[in-house]
């Protein structure tokens, strides 16, 4: 069971292993949006969009709905920006730390 769990956790991990993917949920990050709103914003081709939202949509981190030919993206989880938060405040940390080591040297 624990080894199921953390193959779970792996494939939520991966999913935000992209920078794009990461921009996606940041931009989500203030409601439902539709894909006409997120190409544009964030300068990715289509393909290139359709394909990072369908890795995060199985991995669970987004829901859809189509309202006509429109498709609109949500968060299906708002812990997943407090997730984000935390590896921020990692590397916040690690870079103070890095720092202090270059002022050292």
């Amino acid at each position: 069971m624990r080894e199921e769990l953390q193959r779970l956790q792996s494939e939520v991990l991966a999913a935000l292993g992209h920078p794009n993917r990461v921009r996606i949920v940041e931009f989500l990050r203030s409601g439902e949006r539709c894909v006409c709103e997120i190409q544009p914003a964030l300068g990715l081709e289509q393909s290139n969009l359709s394909r990072h939202l369908k890795g995060l949509r199985d991995a669970g981190i987004l829901e859809s709905r189509k309202e006509g030919v429109s498709v609109y993206y949500k968060v299906s989880d708002a812990r997943i920006f407090k997730l984000l938060d935390l590896s921020t405040g990692i590397i916040k940390r690690e870079i103070k730390s890095r720092s202090k080591i270059l002022t050292i040297v």
